[in-house]
Formats: C-alpha cells, structure tokens, sequence
C-alpha cells in the first residue's frame, strides 16, 4: 500500500528549528568623574560583572509570533509578525541597514509601533506600565529595523542579575543584548573566536553598541550613549561631553583591569535632576569654589587615567592598587562637598573605612543609589606569600572574610544590598548554542539551557549558577569580542 505523501503544514512542522542560543551584556558604575562630567569634565565608568542575559528560542516555522518576556519585572507579551507595520518601516525613505548609524529616532516609525505598544500591560498601574512599554518600545523598534516579515518566531526571556533603577546601566544591559541577538539572527556579526582580529573585534562591538543606542533611545528620550557603549565593550571607557548639541567623546580604555569591587546598593529612591540641579545651585552660590572642586574632580579622573594607560601600570601592586584606592576617597570627598552624598552613603563608608578592607566612594547621582568599594589585595586568597614577599597567615585571611560576611550582615540590617562583583571585565558575549557543562564530567555533552530552566532560575546566585559567564573561573562556552 503506497505512503501517503506529507501535506506542506506537515513538512512545516517537521522543519528543524535552529537552536537555543543566549547573549549577555555588563551593567555599569561611574568610577570616577560623577558631575564633574557634566560640566564638560571627563568621567571613567567600567563594566562590572553583574549581567543581563537573554535566552533566544525559535518557535516552529508555523507560529507567526514573537514573545518577550521579562520576569523580573513581570513583563510577558505577545506579537503576531504579520500584524507588525513592516510596511512604514521597510518604506524606501526610512528603511536603515545593519551598517547604518542611527542617532535620532523617526517619529513617524514611532509612531507606527505605538498601536503594537499601547496594550502592553494595560492592567498594570502606571509607573509599573511605563517600564513595561518603554522596554516592549525598544525591543519593537529594533526588531522592526533589523528583522523582515518573513522572520522566525521567537520567544525571546529576559533575566538579569543587575539592580534596575540603581544607576548601574541595567537598561542598556537589556538594550545590547536585544541588539546582539536580532544581529545575529540575520546573520551580520563575525565571531566571536578566541583568533579574531582586533578591528574586526571591534567593528562587531560598534556594530551592537550602535543599535542598542537607538534601545537607548526609546527607553530615556536623550541617552549620553556611555552606558551601552560599557555594555558592548566591557573593560571601560573615558567619556567626555563639552558641547551637549553633540554626542559625548568616548575613548575605550584597553588596559582597564579587572578588580576586586564590594558594590552596596541602599535602595534608597534618588533622582539624577535632583543632584545635578544641587550642584547647579552650590556653583551659582560659590562659583569659584565649585569651579575648583570639579576641576579637582577632573584632575582626579585625568590622574586615574594616566595611572591605568601608562607602561608600568601593574594591577597586581599594591602601590598602584593604593593610588587607585586614594583617588577614590579623593573622588568621594569632593562628591560630598557638593553635597550630593547621602547618611545612608556615608554608613556604608564609615563602616568599610572602620573594618580596613578597602577604598569606598559613591557612584552615580548620588542622594542614595550605590556605592563602590575598590577591595584591597589578598581578602579572598589562600594562605601564601603576599605581592610584597611577606607570609599571609590564615587567621588573617579568615578575619578579612569574616569582616566581609559581618558587614553584609550590616548592610542587610541597614535594608541594603551587598555584592562582591568583579570591575572591568568583558563586554557583551554569545554562547552558542545554549549548551553548558553544569557540573558534569561528560566531555561529549553538557546541560542545554531551555526556557522553563532559565524561568525557573531562583535569584541572582540561581542565574549565575546556571548561565552565568563566571566570575572566578570563566565558562569557556561564552565567547566575547575582545
């Protein structure tokens, strides 16, 4: 008896779909240069180890849907592909290419997506409502820009380890991700290899950074462009904005090396126009004497620099790690004589200065948000000779640990957040396909990462545990433009 022949639908649903991949992007700290950079003044900020990642899932060839979900801050929605305007923006007069700069956004492209963006989370009360849209905003402009109607149904999860709304760069986070992930979806970017070329390393970066500026630009109306460019690239940057009719100069510093940062987190509301509008009206009281505290800011930035840049900079020394560490209280003491610190900034740097683990400023705006404490050397390492020859005794190394452990226990007291992440390290990265060895020995195998793992990931530690790049020990799985 003859076969019957498979129908179109049936051989559409057979259809091999590609497989699972993620990409994950750095948050950010100001490390120096908070306000001062305002005044036309330079400011470094580097990558730090919290992350934002995203679990890319193709969907069989008869789902016409893209999905974006977002459980951290509850956001799940759902778009028909054929219903999205691919008419206005595949338009001849505002169609843009991968390789295309983008600066502004087009209000008539805007417009066209607001219908798509109006129900998103329609029950939601009005704060929690914005961050949705602004998010679905930024997704749907770039995938309407870089993707075409014929593209693959997705689901597209969203997890991240990163505080929001703590000044750490959690959106561009997301932003470069979501552009990492549709670029590579049309198959635009090279790598990364461990072999690759440096500017061919490079023009991917910039390729990602570009796109997840215009994210940026959905989410905040008029973004510097420092907090995705950190993300994409990782390791830090130099930045400086002298004219604000322009976008800022951002120099990448190379050489930036990875550091030991205790990061506290009061989760204490502040707002950015509040302390920028402090510093405005100290400087129109005292102008001269504001004048010299930015500029001693500056000289600060300008001195953290040349440190890091030069040819004998060793991150391993205790003296440069002490001129570092000084530049920060330096930076802090300026940033409170603005008056832009908080009492619950300066708990956090009266208790690190008590126990002697290391340097402490705050970062960002100030008024509340974060603070950073650059971690003096040998706190968290075995029992051996230190960088300058002397033996370590273990009690010393148990009582630096317990110092770390009691002020969490602090910090957690005081309702704030304590994390130990790592300063400077890798920008935006892939890990294809979404296969890691979680604890198992089987060379020939490893652990895939589907959706329902990833959702059920518990925390920041459940994250980093099953998808993290790593911190002590990098995952070899992820790759990263370098």
């Amino acid at each position: 008896m003859a076969r019957e022949r498979p129908s179109k639908l049936d051989r559409r649903l057979s259809s091999p779909m590609a497989p699972s991949f993620m990409v994950s992007a750095p948050g950010k700290v100001i490390v120096f240069g908070e306000h001062a950079v305002v005044y036309g003044k330079a400011a470094i900020a580097a990558a730090i180890s919290l992350r934002t990642y995203l679990l890319v899932t193709s969907l069989s060839k008869s789902k016409r849907t893209i999905t974006l979900v977002f459980p951290d801050i509850g956001l799940d929605h759902t778009w028909i592909i054929d219903d999205l305007p691919w008419d206005t923006f595949s338009h001849p007069s505002k169609k843009r290419r991968y390789f295309d700069s983008v600066i502004s956004l087009d209000p008539e492209l805007v417009q066209a997506i607001q219908p798509h963006i109006e129900n998103v989370s329609l029950d939601l009360p009005e704060p929690q409502r914005k961050i949705h849209q602004n998010s679905a905003s930024a997704f749907l402009y770039l995938f309407l820009s870089l993707s075409s109607p014929d593209a693959t149904a997705c689901i597209y999860t969203l997890r991240s380890t990163i505080p929001i709304g703590a000044g750490l760069g959690s959106s561009a986070s997301v932003s470069v991700c979501i552009a990492a992930a549709l670029l590579r979806q049309i198959h635009v970017l090279a790598g990364p290899h461990h072999d690759q070329p440096l500017d061919e390393s490079e023009i991917q970066q910039e390729r990602i950074n570009k796109w997840a500026f215009v994210g940026e630009l959905c989410i905040h109306g008029n973004p510097s462009g420092v907090d995705n460019t950190v993300a994409s690239r990782g390791k830090a940057v130099l930045f400086k904005r002298e004219d604000y009719s322009r976008p800022p100069t951002v120099k990448p510093i190379r050489k930036f090396p990875e550091l030991p940062l205790l990061l506290v987190d009061t989760r204490h509301p502040k707002s950015t126009a509040v302390e920028v509008a402090k510093v405005a009206e100290r400087r129109n009281k005292f102008p001269a004497i504001t004048e010299q505290t930015l500029q001693s800011i500056d000289e600060v930035t300008k001195s953290a620099h040349q440190l890091i840049e030069s040819q004998d900079f060793d991150p391993t020394s205790i003296a440069n790690l002490e001129h570092l560490g000084t530049l920060f209280t330096m930076n802090h003491g300026h940033l409170v004589s603005l008056g832009v610190s908080h009492p619950k900034l300066e708990y956090i740097r009266e208790v690190v200065d008590y126990s002697g683990i290391g340097w402490t400023k705050l970062t960002g705006a100030g008024g509340g948000g974060c603070a950073i404490t650059l971690l003096k050397p040998n706190l968290d390492s075995p029992p051996s000779e230190d960088l300058d020859g002397r033996s370590t005794d273990s009690s010393d190394l148990a009582a630096s640990l317990n110092t770390i452990d009691s002020l969490e226990s602090k910090f957690i007291e005081a309702g704030y957040e304590q994390y130990k992440v790592t300063l400077g390290g890798d920008g935006v990265g892939v890990l294809y396909p979404a296969v890691l060895k979680n604890g198992t020995d089987d060379d020939m195998g490893g652990e895939e990462i589907d959706q329902q793992k990833f959702l059920n990931a518990e925390g920041s530690e459940g994250i980093e545990r099953l998808v993290g790049v790593g911190l002590q020990e990098k995952r070899d799985a992820w790759k990263f433009w370098k």
